[in-house]
């Protein structure tokens, strides 16, 4: 009789989120799709009449995609919007997600987990797959969303966000029920995963969160980062993870705000570029 070789449950566990990010990414090299944009195709009569059309069909309930080949560099690095994976922050920034629930369980830091802006729940789920891969049973997951995608600049409060108009991307506005629908289908809607449902800035000053071990930030806006810091840095351990995924993207007001905030704070801990987008430090 063969012997079936023992797999290491810490192998096992990592095997199984690095299958779970494949998965979550749709990181499978097939096609995907994209849906269509006004600006997209022809210039001229053409794209005139294309654009009457598909207003004509979205008016009635239908929807124009269009069939984009895979391309899994920009998949790697979340450089592309899936129409269909759970996340578009790509492999590198989820695994950057994992490796530090990974060490924050590892090093014995205290704190929950917390995503600010969540869109389909991918990288909060990989959050909470991560506590059971490794072992925790005590730390609780915080997802925080609108659930009706991005606010509209606030220029009384946050003047550098002039120009910002992701509040008029309907792509990013994911409602709540399908995001739990999404942790429900990997099996995580459980007791341990918390919504907090509203604008960052009416719900996380009240949040009942009382320690923070890894803080992730997406929220893309100047104001969006800062609703989060300012009632939430000071509950990040020593030793915390503080992950922005916003950093370097070119049209978004996110680094301003992260170096406004860091140099107001006196916050010297090197920033670590993950993949030329994403950032994160490590609370000293």
């Amino acid at each position: 009789m063969d012997v079936v070789p023992t797999i290491p449950r810490g192998e096992i566990a990592e095997r199984y989120l690095e299958l779970l990010i494949r998965t979550l990414t749709r990181f499978d090299g097939t096609d995907d799709f994209q849906p269509w944009q006004f600006g997209y195709g022809s210039r001229g009569l053409k794209k005139v009449l294309a654009s009457a059309f598909v207003k004509h069909l979205m008016a009635r309930g239908c929807e124009i995609i269009y069939r984009v080949k895979f391309d899994a560099e920009k998949r790697r690095l979340g450089r592309d919007r899936p129409m269909h994976a759970d996340t578009m922050v790509g492999v590198k920034r989820l695994e950057n997600t994992r490796d530090a629930v990974r060490t924050v369980i590892a090093e014995n830091i205290p704190g929950d987990l917390v995503e600010t802006g969540i869109w389909r729940g991918g990288a909060s789920i990989l959050m909470r797959a991560a506590l059971e891969a490794y072992g925790d049973t005590e730390r609780v997951l915080w997802c925080a969303d609108s659930f009706e995608g991005l606010p509209p600049p606030d220029m009384d409060r946050y003047p550098q966000d002039v120009g910002m108009v992701w509040h008029t991307d309907k792509q990013l506005a994911v409602s709540l029920e399908e995001v739990q629908r999404n942790f429900k289908k990997y099996g995580y809607l459980d007791n341990r995963v918390r919504f907090l449902k509203g604008w960052f800035k009416d719900t996380l000053p009240t949040a009942p969160i009382k320690g923070i071990a890894v803080l992730r930030l997406d929220g893309d806006l100047y104001a969006s980062t800062m609703d989060t810091l300012t009632p939430l840095y000071d509950k990040v351990a020593r030793g915390g993870f503080v992950i922005v995924d916003d950093y370097g993207i070119p049209q978004d007001v996110c680094r301003r705000a992260i170096e406004d905030f860091r140099s107001a704070r006196g916050i010297t801990d090197p920033i670590v570029d993950i993949d030329g987008w994403g950032v994160y430090w490590r609370k000293s």
